[in-house]
C-alpha cells in the first residue's frame, strides 16, 4: 500500500535549522521513498512498511535532542 506523509520538525533550540536539514537529509538518502520539502514542512511517498520503517528510526534517532516536536499526516495514497 502507497502512502503520503506530511512531516513539519520543530526543534526548540535556538540553532534549530541544522537540525531540521540532518533530519530531512537522512530521510532522503533511501531511494525507496520519495522526500519532497517545501517551507512549510516535508512530504514523504512510498510503500506503507518502508516509509514507516524509515520514519520510526529516523524520528527516534532525532528525539535524542531533548523538546524535539514533530507533526505528521499520514494518507493511505500518492498525494504528489
Amino acid at each position: 500500500m502507497i502512502i503520503s506523509v506530511e512531516i513539519s520538525y520543530y526543534p526548540l533550540k535556538e540553532d534549530f535549522i541544522p537540525s531540521i536539514v540532518d533530519f530531512i537529509h537522512r530521510l532522503g538518502e533511501d531511494e525507496r521513498v520519495s522526500v519532497t520539502t517545501n517551507g512549510m514542512s516535508t512530504q514523504m511517498v512510498g510503500e506503507y512498511d518502508e516509509v514507516m520503517s524509515l520514519l520510526t528510526r529516523e524520528i527516534k534517532k532525532t528525539c535524542e535532542i531533548p523538546h524535539s516536536i514533530f507533526i505528521l499526516k499520514i494518507v493511505n495514497s500518492d498525494r504528489r
